[in-house]
């Protein structure tokens, strides 16, 4: 899973450095939808904004975003 460095001080930037080293990797993303229903991605972490950042779907080229707080409120988790 994916390390937070500074505990119960999350914030976008924190996400945001903690994301920076698996740029341009593959990692796996469990996706939250809520009534014990999850969606399971590999994909590519492309691109890193202020407040989103952008993944590609491995297997089927795909773009889809997410925020820095869908980390934070734990709606996805990203593994390594």
């Amino acid at each position: 899973m994916l390390v937070i460095p500074v505990k119960n001080h999350y914030n976008t930037q924190t996400i945001k450095k903690a994301l920076i080293p698996h740029l341009g990797k593959i990692v796996k993303i469990k996706y939250n939808l809520g009534r014990n229903k999850f969606e399971t991605y590999e994909a590519k972490i492309i691109k890193l904004y202020n407040c989103v950042f952008l993944i590609e779907l491995v297997t089927n080229k795909h773009v889809k975003s997410f925020s820095y707080a869908d980390i934070i409120t734990k709606t996805i988790k990203i593994y390594e």
